[in-house]
């Protein structure tokens, strides 16, 4: 978190200072919708920063991401290195649309090479609301705690009906075994529903996962080829 997050999260502060952090906060999304209102239906990828592209994951997500790309979508990461490299890679690869939603941290994380349009955000909670609000679909490859947060955060949106049905792949069944041992013992006490389960495809297979995406996100939610639309100037909408 940035030092703003962590002083005001630490409770009752000065009204004019809480009052400017929320500003900042509206900023961060202003930023972010007017840079991204128009870059289509998305498929957001999580995943690893760590991997390089040696990496099994990495090869794998390069793959899958050129093939939902063929499909139409727009590839979307964190906008930084490893799967999300993969990922964007994989799109520019077929000539697909790639964008990225970067953070800034301490040790800023640059921008991966492979994005046709980005924006830096302040907080990770922005961050997350703009990875989660153009997509039509969220793939998950091996990852550590962010990709976790990212994953559960979009799984709870579904879960609690505030987000549409969307599909949520799982990639790599062995990497993920503990966490749909995990997700089978929720069942088993009663803490979530059997039909949650049936919200998450875990998977091997690169197309089974398009074939998952093709029937529970264009069929399911009929998505069509979009037609041009004129920008508005006075919201300072920018052109994809």
């Amino acid at each position: 978190m940035t030092k703003s997050e962590i002083k005001f999260l630490a409770g009752p502060q000065n009204r004019w200072k809480e009052f400017k952090f929320a500003v900042s906060v509206l900023m961060e999304f202003i930023k972010g919708f007017r840079t991204l209102h128009f870059v289509g239906p998305c498929v957001t990828v999580f995943g690893s920063a760590r991997f390089d592209e040696n990496h099994p994951s990495y090869k794998s997500t390069r793959q899958l991401s050129a093939e939902i790309a063929r499909l139409g979508f727009t590839i979307m990461t964190g906008g930084g290195p490893g799967i999300m490299e993969a990922a964007n890679r994989g799109a520019k690869d077929v000539g697909g649309r790639s964008v990225g939603c970067n953070i800034v941290l301490p040790h800023e994380q640059m921008h991966n090479p492979y994005l046709d349009k980005w924006v830096s955000i302040k907080y990770f909670f922005v961050r997350k609301t703009l990875l989660i609000k153009y997509s039509y679909a969220f793939v998950v490859m091996p990852g550590g705690f962010g990709t976790l947060d990212e994953y559960f955060e979009a799984l709870t949106l579904i879960q609690t009906k505030m987000l549409s049905e969307f599909p949520i792949i799982i990639f790599d069944i062995a990497y993920h075994k503990d966490l749909l041992e995990h997700i089978e013992r929720m069942k088993e006490r009663g803490t979530i529903s059997p039909e949650d389960l049936k919200l998450c495809l875990f998977t091997d297979s690169i197309e089974e996962a398009v074939q998952h995406i093709q029937l529970n996100s264009i069929k399911k939610f009929g998505l069509k080829p979009a037609t041009p639309r004129r920008r508005s100037w006075w919201l300072f909408e920018q052109k994809y």
